[in-house]
């Protein structure tokens, strides 16, 4: 194929990877603002802990639902994801908008965040799906840019939080226009030469999870990862917040732990791209290694500075949200590159409801064992994930003989 015939081709690939970036953040926002809107909603319903826990992990249950009904099904194989991703957002920002017509802080308003959980299953894996079908060289850069650029939505709360937030209607209204937006912008896109479609409905073919052992050493790489992640993205501000409380005045000690959970989580988003293309130059695993090695590390260190100079907790926690995010990509690309193409799309879709079913525990688990043991010790038993996922990534890269 000559330069001509393949410049419209090349062109084509990055508007596509653009528009399912965008539309990514635009539909994940329903899911980001939960932390923008639910300090406000128990706030204004004056409810227990126990219905506020449930406001909050409501959407995450819901994922882990939705991922498992779509990877059993097939939904991003047997159909075009085009289709999937559009009817995904549409439910999903009706079922957010219909917290506008509940109970503030009732069951119907759980039930909504649950429903929005498992309609956003629809949204993130299948947008790796369309990205793994553009290339097959690069997919380590093509599945970190979506990553990257979700991380950076993800963080967008810490930045609200911190300025002073807005009432949780609007913010809830301008979430469900933003994922309507993006279900149709999703339409915009092409299909890549490398998608393929599920001849037929089989869900034993999420069974390859075990049976191939690269994709299970991918999967075990993975859990290691969202053990640490979600904790410290959920935590950091709270860890931050009463490390530097011992130095400085409480308000001071908010106000500046919440700047830093933005930062830290932003800085990660920024780290994708790159470690993507130095993964498909030396090896997927070998990234998710060192980015683990990275993490690990900095779990340990941002413990052992606990209560210290609030510059130097700042620092690691920063170094720490730098490493902590770009081996996420390399997970899924991982994934997709030892599955059938056929099979990738449900592949990567039950890969990420263990991670985010793993996530549902850490999550909760975290200030139960910061309020018993202290945050220096809760830190560092983040970096046991990552010890774990560099063992498994040190057995992948043995099994091929060279890095994947």
């Amino acid at each position: 194929m000559d330069a001509s015939a393949t410049q419209p081709m090349a062109s084509g690939k990055w508007r596509s990877i653009a528009i399912i970036a965008i539309a990514q953040i635009a539909a994940m926002s329903l899911w980001f603002v939960s932390a923008a809107i639910l300090p406000e909603i128990v706030a204004e319903a004056d409810i227990g802990p126990g219905r506020a826990a449930a406001l909050a992990s409501a959407v995450q249950a819901g994922f882990v639902a939705g991922a498992l009904i779509s990877a059993i099904l097939g939904l991003a194989d047997r159909f075009d994801p085009r289709t999937v991703f559009l009817l995904s957002a549409l439910l999903a920002a009706a079922a957010n908008a219909a917290l506008l017509l509940t109970t503030v802080g009732g069951p119907a308003q759980i039930a909504l965040r649950f429903g929005t959980g498992v309609c956003l299953a629809g949204i993130y894996p299948v947008g790796m799906k369309i990205a793994v079908g553009w290339g097959q060289r690069d997919r380590g850069l093509l599945v970190g840019v979506l990553v990257g650029a979700l991380t950076l939505g993800s963080s967008v709360p810490h930045l609200v939080s911190w300025y002073g937030g807005t009432d949780w209607r609007l913010t809830v209204a301008a979430a469900s226009v933003l994922a309507t937006l993006a279900g149709v912008m999703i339409l915009a896109t092409r299909l890549g030469p490398h998608h393929a479609y599920a001849a037929a409905f089989d869900p034993r073919s999420i069974f390859l999870a075990w049976h191939n052992r690269r994709i299970r050493l991918a999967y075990a790489g993975y859990l290691g990862h969202m053990w640490e992640l979600y904790a410290f993205w959920a935590w950091i501000g709270a860890a931050a917040s009463a490390s530097f409380a011992l130095t400085m005045p409480a308000t001071e000690a908010t106000d500046l732990a919440k700047l830093t959970a933005f930062g830290a989580i932003a800085v990660g988003g920024l780290a994708c791209a790159p470690a993507g293309l130095l993964a498909d130059r030396i090896g997927k695993a070998r990234v998710a290694q060192l980015a683990m090695m990275g993490s690990g590390t900095a779990a340990v260190a941002t413990a052992l500075s606990f209560g210290g100079p609030a510059w130097l907790l700042i620092a690691l926690t920063l170094v720490w949200g730098l490493t902590v995010v770009p081996d996420s990509a390399q997970f899924s690309a991982l994934v997709a590159d030892a599955a059938p193409p056929d099979r990738a799309g449900s592949l990567m879709t039950f890969q990420t409801a263990l991670g985010f079913a793993l996530t549902v525990f850490t999550v909760q688990i975290t200030p139960w064992v910061a309020e018993a043991v202290g945050w220096p010790i809760t830190l560092a038993t983040l970096a046991l994930g990552p010890v774990l996922g560099v063992e498994a990534m040190r057995r992948l890269m043995t099994l091929a003989g060279t890095s994947q």
